[in-house]
Formats: structure tokens, sequence, C-alpha cells
């Protein structure tokens, strides 16, 4: 019996590698957990609450599913600290061997290795940034920094929907630093990977290596900055960064799907570090710029687009960039295959599908916007972890209208509202739902008072705030 559990646990961790990935296994599971499993139970044993936590939060339902469909019978998985498991530090450092694990320290990701070091570029640069009244902010902003190597506002702060152009703008001015400044030292990654990177050296006692080479840097630009919300060590340690990189006068540049002040559950010290810089929000291309980008793309692939197409492409998909280049993308593969020219009628065929759902873009800010105005409460009260009647009825109601007016998933939604979870959207969905097919009378305290009304009139007022 005992071999079976083994070999079942073996089987277990092998599909736990196959389905996140050989790095966060190696991070999160092989050098961290230590699996036992039992008739009825897979036990995670770790050596602290904060991998705990984390494994709780992130891997959970993968690992139920996988105990599942590995065992064919379904188990209950629990995390348990054990401290046990913490190895003891490495015994004789001397000198030399500091400076071995210091030259041994976890390797930054390739996409994240800095030019000086390795010769590579990234993908985006700002030469191919197409520059419209939406963003045009935004992009003065970036040669700004790039012009002066003491930062003139930090940190650089870019928000916005998905889409937009924030990351090809962090790529561009990394890309462009690089190449005004040759020697110089940046980095460009994103904050999962910051927390990857910063758990590994934390478990592989290579710790000083990795905040030396970070707090070192001439440029960080770190991307999906809101994925530190809820992970209070992530941010102290980022803080720490931050700090030693501007008090260097070194530039920071970061981006998130919300305002700082959006996001919930971040410090309020790193809020206010944000906000002492310079907050840049994106909006979505306006109708020109997005004849320009479809231009501009068919040029760099080499294929002729007659007017109209542009037009047609321009018109209809509104919704972000990655959409419009998606749809064009698929235009030239259509062509390509059948060996014909792109065409007006060929366009309205293939595409269809993006034409169809094409309604007027309703974007997540518009939801809020009109839910705080409407509840009486703040941004920050409907991003915050706050529980109390007025807030959680506010919250529901806009995560359904997220869902029910925008193409963003439930974990999308979560993620864009103070980093909750995809399980917390789905409920609301049907709090708001159940109210809706009840009609029942929805109660709430606003700034004058107590308030009441009927579920469906709630749903209209705010439908029409939002689309007024």
């Amino acid at each position: 019996m005992q071999s079976l559990f083994t070999d079942e646990t073996a089987a277990i961790e092998q599909a736990i590698a196959e389905r996140i990935g050989q790095q966060k296994y190696k991070i999160w599971f092989r050098n961290t957990a230590k699996l036992e499993l039992t008739a009825g139970t897979l036990t995670v044993r770790v050596a602290n609450s904060f991998v705990g936590n984390w494994i709780e939060n992130h891997f959970l339902t993968a690992l139920q599913q996988i105990v599942t469909s590995t065992s064919g019978s379904s188990r209950k998985v629990v995390v348990s600290v054990d401290p046990s498991l913490i190895q003891p530090p490495h015994r004789g450092g001397s000198n030399a061997s500091a400076a071995k694990d210091s030259s041994t320290a976890p390797v930054i990701t390739s996409r994240a290795a800095t030019v000086h070091a390795r010769g590579k570029t990234l993908k985006h640069s700002l030469d191919s940034f197409v520059v419209g009244p939406k963003n045009e902010l935004a992009f003065n902003a970036a040669k700004a920094v790039i012009g002066e190597e003491k930062s003139p506002f930090n940190p650089l702060f870019y928000h916005g929907g998905y889409g937009v152009g924030k990351t090809h703008l962090l790529q561009g001015i990394c890309n462009a630093v690089a190449k005004a400044r040759p020697g110089s030292r940046w980095l460009y990654l994103s904050a999962e990977d910051f927390t990857n990177q910063y758990v590994l050296a934390l478990k592989t006692r290579k710790l000083e290596g990795f905040r030396q080479r970070l707090r070192q840097l001439d440029v960080l630009a770190i991307d999906d900055i809101h994925f530190l919300a809820n992970k209070n060590a992530m941010q102290e340690e980022f803080l720490h960064t931050f700090n030693s990189i501007d008090l260097a006068g070194k530039q920071v540049v970061l981006a998130s799907d919300a305002h700082p002040k959006m996001i919930g559950q971040l410090s309020e010290q790193l809020v206010n570090r944000f906000v002492s810089g310079m907050v840049v929000k994106i909006e979505p291309p306006d109708y020109e710029t997005r004849c320009r980008i479809c231009r501009r793309r068919a040029q760099e692939i080499k294929i002729d687009f007659p007017a109209n197409v542009v037009e047609l492409l321009a018109e209809k998909v509104t919704a972000s960039v990655r959409e419009l280049e998606g749809a064009l993308l698929k235009l030239v593969a259509f062509a390509s295959l059948s060996h014909e020219k792109v065409t007006l009628a060929m366009a309205r065929e293939v595409l269809a599908d993006h034409l169809s759902r094409s309604d007027p873009i309703v974007h997540l800010s518009d939801i809020e916007s009109a839910v705080v105005a409407y509840f009486g409460i703040s941004g920050s009260d409907l991003h915050s972890p706050r529980k109390d009647h007025t807030i959680s009825t506010a919250r529901s109601f806009c995560m359904h209208l997220a869902r029910r007016c925008t193409r963003l998933s439930f974990p999308e939604i979560g993620r864009m509202m103070g980093g909750k979870n995809h399980a917390t959207v789905i409920l609301a969905n049907r709090k708001v739902e159940d109210l809706l097919k009840r009609n029942a009378e929805v109660r709430w305290m606003g700034p004058s008072g107590n308030r009441a009304c009927r579920a469906k009139d709630v749903l209209d007022e705010l439908l029409s705030a939002i689309s007024g």
C-alpha cells in the first residue's frame, strides 16, 4: 500500500509540473514543499506560512483537479506548515564562498535579461509605437525618461486597460535606454517574475545577490505591478528596492491595470510613493490612431491593405490594439492561404465574429465610476477587502456589470478589482442575478442616509449612467 501511494505521489508531482510549468513547480513545490498522500488526503507540507498561503491562493484548485484525475477518486488537499523543512544555513561561510553565492545567485529569466550583460533586446521599441491623442502624454513621458540620466520623475506609472500599449512603452523605454546610453544597467520583468525570483533567492540563500542586482540598476521596469496586491512581504521588498533606486537618482517605470489608489490591498506607503511620481492613464486609441496602427502593421508585414478595409477594421474593432492587430493578422493569414488579395468582402466574411462583437466599448473604469457615484462610496472602497453591506453590494453590482458589459473573464475582473479571486466574482454575479430574478429590494447607506430600491431599477439606473 505504501508503494502504491509513493507511485501515486510521483505521478501527482509530474502532473503538477506539467500543469503549472517547470519553473513554478521548481520554486513552489520541488524546492519548497513535500507531498504526502494517504487514503483520503493529499497533504502539502511547507516550511513557512508565506509559501503555504501562496500555494493555497494560486494552486489549490489545480491540485484538487490533479489529485482527482491522477488517483481516480476525490481527496482532500491540505496545506500544512512544517518548520522541520527549513534548511539550516550553510556553515563555514568565508569571503570566497560568499562571493561564490553572489555569482551563482538566481539568474533573471531570459526575456528580462539586461542588454549590457547578454546583448539581447526586448520585442517592442518606441519607434514602432503609434502615437495619438489618447497616448501622446504617455509617449512624451517615456521620451523624457530616456533623455535624462537622472530621473525627472520617479516613478513613471502607466495605467489603463488591456492592449492599450503599457507593455510596449515599458519595453520601448528599456530598449531606447540601452541604445542611448550603452553600458547602462536596466531590467524589464513582470511583478510575478519579481515575486518568483525573490522567493527562489530566499529559498536558495542568495537573497543578497538578488537585491544587489536589482538595486544597482539605472532603469527598472516592472509590468502588472497590481500583482503585488495582498502580498505584504513582496510589497515591503519592492518598497526597499524602489527606495534604493530612487535615492541613487535612477529610474523606476511601472505599469498596472488600475490607478495606484484603485489597487486594493496595496500598502499606503507604496500608494504614496507611486502617486508622488508621474501617473499617466492610457486610453484606448481613437479612430484615426487605429487607422494608422493598421497601416503601420500592414507595412511591417508587407501586405497591401485597401483603404476601405483599414477603415472597416478601425471602425469596428475598438476594444484594444491587441484585438485590432489580431483581426488584421487573421485576415492576412486567410488571404495568404487562399492566394487572394485582401478585399472588403473578404474582410467582412473572415472577420464576421470580430465585427459582430464590436458594440460600443464599455471599460471597467466607466462601470466603476457609475457604481461609486450611485452608491456613494470611493473607488478605493470598491477595491478594498472591506465587506460592510454597502460596499459589498456596490462591489457585487460592479462585478456583475463588468461581466455583462465587457468581454473580461471572471479572473480578469477579479484581478482588476483589487486582486479578488475569480470565485468571488462568480459568487457576486450569482448574488445579483438572484436579486434581479426576484426583483428584490436593495438597501444601502448612501451619503444622505438609508436608501432602498428594487434590483431591476438599480441595474437600469447604472446601465443608463454607463451608456450616458
